[in-house]
């Protein structure tokens, strides 16, 4: 092939790519979700389904397939045609964490699945039971200090991102703690309060309605600086924890490998303005957590940079997947 016929061929597939994208979606679109219905993320991914149903002009739905970590759901949007209409919704654990916690996963985050945008991102905070002997960060590492391998805390499952805080917060105070995992993450924080743990990490969604009813107390954020929203609680470092101690949590939309980059591009920029909606906003309000957008590549970066921090934390740490 000449090289005039060789770029004409090029252009001529660019522009084909570029009409797909400004035509799509041609039919229904599907959300393949890992996350049971009614959870924070289950709700945020249905406001902005409803969103972009509206702007898209053809229905949006959001499919639960939980299970097997998220194997499920994540072996389904892999093997879907690259065209838009079928999506997967993941979050940190499925992109950054499994792939460093177990030993197999049948996917690859970076290879497998083109990055579209966040949906949110949110910090986790430190929660005890308000009738418990924790008061305090210092309360609760010198209360590991004293009994080792016998204070407790909650994660929803192995390898969630709160099963990996709590694990770096023993590994940064050297002490010990059992892991108690639920399997429904609401079963999380019903535990710190009754007094069956004795501390979870948690996002204010998760733990607003518990909070609320005085039943739990956030002792600490684990972030960089405060939440304006709750200026009266400390970071972590702040109210005498280990200093750089962060822990937060994502969740993402993204497509199957060999979707088009201008594809990618257009589905990325309305989830953007689906974020900005009056209307989505106060959703996601109302599930505690707000809407953060990024491109493509920022979501990619994204994924590479919490990959290398996971993988170090599991390192460090010794955490398995039992």
């Amino acid at each position: 092939m000449t090289t005039r016929r060789l770029l004409a061929a090029l252009l001529l597939a660019a522009a084909a790519c570029d009409a797909g994208a400004q035509s799509f979606p041609t039919k229904l679109v599907r959300i393949v979700s890992p996350y049971p219905s009614g959870l924070t993320p289950d709700i945020a991914a249905r406001a902005i389904a409803d969103r972009l149903s509206k702007s898209w002009g053809q229905p949006v739905i959001v499919e639960p397939r939980p299970g097997a970590n998220g194997f499920i759901a994540i072996g389904a949007a892999k093997k879907a045609a690259p065209d838009g209409h079928e999506l997967l919704l993941a979050g940190q654990a499925h992109l950054a964490i499994n792939p460093r916690l177990f030993a197999s996963v049948p996917y690859d985050p970076e290879k497998d699945f083109v990055p579209l945008s966040l949906i949110y991102r949110t910090p986790f905070f430190i929660a005890a039971s308000t009738a418990g002997s924790y008061k305090t960060i210092p309360e609760l590492i010198a209360g590991a200090k004293a009994s080792q391998k016998k204070l407790s805390y909650s994660s929803p499952y192995v390898g969630s991102p709160p099963h990996l805080g709590g694990a770096l917060f023993a590994y940064l105070t050297g002490t010990q703690m059992v892991h108690v995992p639920y399997k429904e993450a609401a079963q999380v924080y019903i535990s710190v309060a009754n007094g069956d743990v004795d501390w979870a990490l948690g996002s204010i969604g998760s733990t607003l309605p518990l909070t609320k009813a005085g039943k739990i107390r956030l002792l600490a954020i684990a972030a960089k600086s405060r939440d304006p929203d709750l200026p009266d609680i400390p970071t972590v470092a702040e109210a005498g924890g280990p200093a750089g101690y962060e822990v937060d949590t994502w969740v993402s939309l993204v497509a199957p490998q060999g979707t088009p980059p201008e594809l990618a591009r257009r589905i990325s920029a309305d989830i953007a303005l689906a974020l900005g909606d009056a209307g989505v906003k106060e959703r996601f309000k109302g599930i505690g957590v707000d809407p953060v957008s990024n491109t493509p590549a920022q979501l990619a970066d994204l994924v590479k940079r919490d990959l290398k921090a996971y993988g170090e934390i599991v390192k460090r740490t010794g955490v398995t997947a039992e």
